[in-house]
């Protein structure tokens, strides 16, 4: 329920926009690199393993990188770089050492491994130098700005580190200084490119996780708006199969177990019969279905112009349509009959004081003490509509608290017993042993029960042969709510009747204002109580409130 002021929505993320580090880290905890990132980069590893292993193998004799007295020296560092490679994914098993140093870890040791195999296949020339940019666009893409910088330094100072070994060898080419100093400028390239990819990227991630937050969040939105609508909502596919379905459409269709996928026809065939007759553009919208003791108006709107596009449906109870329209109606009645009561009270009780002085003469004849007791009882009448006016004024003054019913309807009995002068087995009470605790303004329930008792009274027995009322309360399947039910043994009220009982000034008896049961559902709904009629089998009637919160 909608509190009056305030609007509770539904837990969403405890970090909203926050969800996203400002540096624009997405990882879950806010650093880079992730694990899944570690894992992608070991695989990966592991794959320049298995193709160095198929490229460098001392079986093949057609081998391009390395020469043949070179093969042994080469496979040996493969062999180690396996090895190393493997220890790597040991400890992103143990998640030790920490993720930046695994990296760089990882960079050092391709590099170097790197450099090894390039001296093993005669230097620079040998095209294995192309394995250290890829090791330094590794790094740059999973640290920080500088550190990429870095591994582009570490990577050329070891291709020269090597071609001056080879010079001091006597083995270097006459270009193999040229060609260290381009590839060394090649890793510097790589690596500033692979960091702004690398930039871009996270900056790609950031945008898409607060745009994920965002959507999360109004999704959440969403649906609090729409299970809280007291208009039933109802979505369903091409297949005509239930998508969506709201808190007020389950209650309307009295299908609480409905689930998305389950078949329209499953969870209510009146609304799906109804939807074949509408479902086309150019169908005169309106009719209704009867559902149990309700009337409901269905609406739709197609959500596009295909079958496969689904259809929007919106339920409405009939009756509750009825009621706003009387509210509005009454509103205005309300305000005006409450200022004429205040405003009759006074002459009324000038001409009860009177009638009441002037029966006190002796010397009134009998015709004039008759007249003078029909000006009592209408005016005892007017005075009875004018206090249930004011008690419909003042039915929007609610004071709820925690009320034990069982407890509560004890109580009740024992005081009703006692003002009526009825005997234990004419008023009986049934309940549950369990204590039954609901919300509402004990006040009004009181003038609710005490009203329901009192027309059972007066409509179903007679002074010489008060009725049995039972006043039974438990807890109604399936969907586990608190009921109250006032229930007579009388003669029960005819259909016609029954539809009008609850409209204000409706009577069957020439003494009554017709206020009792209007005011009993007023009061009730304004608790969040709802009062229904029904007429129990072969005599009697029923009177049930049900606590819908």
């Amino acid at each position: 329920m909608l509190n009056e002021g305030t609007v509770s929505l539904p837990e969403t993320s405890a970090r909203g926009y926050g969800g996203v580090a400002g540096s624009g880290h997405v990882a879950g905890d806010g650093t880079y690199p992730t694990w899944g990132a570690l894992r992608w980069l070991f695989f990966f590893r592991l794959l320049l393993v298995v193709g160095l292993t198929l490229v460098l193998s001392p079986n093949n004799v057609d081998n391009p990188f390395v020469t043949r007295a070179n093969a042994n020296m080469a496979w040996d560092v493969l062999v180690v770089y396996a090895i190393l490679v493997l220890v790597s994914g040991l400890g992103l098993y143990t998640r030790w050492p920490s993720r930046e140093n695994q990296v760089a870890l990882a960079v050092f040791v391709d590099i170097f491994i790197f450099t090894l195999l390039m001296h093993a296949g005669g230097g620079v020339t040998s095209g294995l130098g192309v394995l250290i940019a890829v090791a330094v666009a590794a790094g740059a893409m999973m640290m920080e700005g500088r550190l990429s910088l870095l591994f582009a330094s570490i990577g050329t100072l070891a291709v020269i580190t090597q071609q001056v070994y080879m010079q001091l060898q006597g083995d270097l080419p006459t270009m193999g200084l040229t060609h260290a100093g381009l590839l060394g400028s090649m890793f510097f390239a790589v690596a500033l490119l692979s960091h702004i990819l690398y930039r871009r990227v996270r900056d790609a991630e950031s945008l898409a996780a607060r745009r994920k937050v965002d959507i999360d969040d109004l999704s959440k939105l969403n649906e609090f708006v729409l299970q809280n609508m007291s208009t039933g909502v109802v979505v369903v596919d091409g297949e005509r199969r239930m998508r969506l379905m709201n808190q007020a459409a389950k209650d309307l269709l009295e299908a609480p177990a409905a689930r998305p996928g389950e078949a329209l026809s499953e969870i209510s065939p009146e609304v799906a019969q109804w939807l074949n007759e509408h479902v086309q553009p150019a169908a005169v919208q309106g009719g209704s279905v009867r559902i149990d003791d309700r009337e409901i108006k269905p609406s739709r709107q197609l959500l596009g112009d295909y079958r496969a596009a689904g259809v929007l449906i919106y339920l409405r109870d009939n009756q509750e349509l009825v009621k706003e329209a009387q509210q509005f109606k009454l509103a205005a009645l309300g305000t005006l009959t409450a200022s004429i009561a205040h405003n009759i009270r006074n002459p009324l009780s000038s001409i009860s004081h009177a009638g009441q002085l002037l029966a006190e003469s002796d010397s009134l004849h009998e015709d004039d003490q008759h007249l003078l007791g029909i000006i009592r009882r209408n005016s005892l009448r007017i005075d009875e509509i004018v206090q249930s006016v004011l008690q419909l004024s003042r039915r929007n003054q609610v004071a709820p608290q925690a009320v034990d019913l069982t407890t509560w309807l004890e109580d009740f009995c024992t005081d009703f017993r006692e003002a009526h002068g009825l005997a234990e087995d004419r008023l009986v009470l049934e309940h549950a042993p369990a204590p039954m605790v609901e919300e509402l303004d004990p006040r009004h329930l009181h003038q609710i029960v005490a009203n329901l008792c009192e027309n059972a009274l007066v409509h179903a027995g007679s002074p010489d042969a008060p009725p049995t009322i039972r006043i039974r309360l438990a807890r109604s399947e399936p969907h586990d709510r608190t009921l109250i039910e006032i229930i007579d043994d009388g003669p029960g009220i005819d259909d016609e009747t029954a539809r009008e009982i609850f409209s204000p000034f409706f009577t069957t008896k020439s003494t009554g204002t017709g206020l009792g049961l209007y005011i009993s559902r007023e009061l009730a709904e304004t608790n969040g109580i709802r009062l229904q009629y029904s007429r129990t089998q072969p005599t009697g009637s029923c009177f049930r409130l049900t606590f819908v919160g």
